[in-house]
């Protein structure tokens, strides 16, 4: 199997000791994360009198170090916290969209995510890193101070996207107020692993959920899931807040004709989403036969949704036993009869089919659902 999204990392060192720590580091973040097959994945950058081997010097243009990846990229400054400032300034935004971001002393005693730490995931870099170098993990955000459930985290390591970024403010500053928060889950099916922490209330009606100031609820389609008690719904979201999670657990197959228009494709695959009732924000993959893997337009529709990319060999495609519909001519062209829901099922083995082999102009569209488990056990950093 071939993924084309990944974070990369980008390390910048500004003195002779931290650029020997930039190297050290480089090598371990290859090979704790695997990411020496793709000499892009970690880039170390120093002035060029310290540069040499894998260390690449800094541009002229450092803005467009930054500027250019921002967003797609982690980065790593070995120096002052002051360094890193003036450097990403220009291009921090919000921490939905920020890039991670870190600094390490040069000595490599401390590591300290600064910037978009649990969406971006700079925190869990941090711990990473720490491990890595026997650092100390400098923590400062508030909920991780105090040991309190974080509802990015939460929803970052389950898969789950956040639908109001305000209203998460408001959780989390209810959290550290000391409120209890009610989560409500709609969708029985759903397996739930750990104790939750102490301030999350699991509720198994929204009549419970009401009684509570601030609410989390987890579902695919809010009316639907709670078996159309539509009023019962909009009772509930009077609450001062209401924050719903989507899971991000549909995977989408697939096949298309060679040069297909980009436009034709987002049409199409965006159609497909909306009869079936799936929100473009739940798809967590697209799949389709290793031949797609430099398809402008699939690639094009990946990056613009950031939406994971896999491609699969004839042979993978193949050991999927069970297809709605075949054609031969596929099979001819490919060697697959069938490429959009073997690779749909590929993505999520453990899935259902929702939608089988759909055909619009050029393509086909296959849908599985993911099963959802919602894990409690490392939510709150304990």
């Amino acid at each position: 199997m071939n993924s084309s999204k990944y974070m990369s990392i980008i390390v910048l060192s500004f003195t002779g000791t931290g650029t020997e720590l930039n190297r050290r580091l480089c090598e371990k973040l290859k090979k704790n994360f695997q990411l020496e097959r793709d000499a892009d994945a970690c880039t170390g950058y120093a002035p060029a009198k310290y540069a040499g081997g894998e260390i690449l010097p800094l541009p002229d243009d450092k803005a467009s170090l930054i500027g250019d990846r921002w967003g797609k990229a982690a980065y790593i400054f070995i120096g002052a916290a002051g360094i890193a400032v003036r450097y990403i300034a220009p291009w921090v935004k919000d921490k939905f969209t920020d890039s991670p971001v870190l600094v390490i002393d040069e000595k490599g005693n401390y590591v300290i995510p600064l910037l978009s730490g649990h969406v971006g995931g700079a925190a869990a870099l941090a711990d990473e890193i720490s491990g890595m170098l026997g650092a100390a993990a400098v923590h400062t955000t508030a909920t991780d101070v105090q040991g309190k459930f974080a509802v990015d985290v939460f929803a970052k390591k389950n898969s789950l996207v956040i639908t109001d970024r305000e209203a998460a403010k408001k959780i989390s500053a209810a959290v550290l107020n000391g409120e209890k928060i009610a989560l409500y889950i709609g969708n029985s099916s759903v397996s739930v692993n750990g104790m939750p922490p102490e301030e999350i209330v699991l509720c198994k009606t929204l009549e419970d959920a009401a009684q509570y100031t601030c609410q989390i609820m987890i579902t695919g389609n809010l009316e639907q899931d709670v078996q159309g008690k539509r009023n019962e719904v909009q009772e509930t979201k009077r609450g001062e807040c209401t924050l719903v999670l989507l899971p991000r657990n549909i995977a989408v197959g697939i096949g298309c004709r060679k040069g297909i228009e980009e436009a034709v494709l987002e049409k199409s695959f965006l159609e497909i989403l909306a009869a079936n009732g799936v929100d473009i924000r739940r798809v967590k993959s697209i799949a389709s036969i290793d031949l797609k893997k430099n398809e402008p337009a699939l690639l094009y529709l990946c990056e613009k949704y950031s939406i994971l990319f896999e491609t699969y060999t004839a042979e993978e495609l193949n050991s999927v036993s069970d297809v709605t519909a075949s054609s031969e001519f596929v099979k001819e062209v490919t060697g697959v009869d069938n490429v959009c829901e073997r690779a749909a099922r590929l993505s999520c083995t453990a899935g259902s089919l929702i939608q089988g082999k759909c055909i619009r102009e050029g393509m086909t569209v296959a849908l599985v659902k993911c099963p959802l488990e919602i894990e409690f056990r490392y939510t709150d950093g304990k």
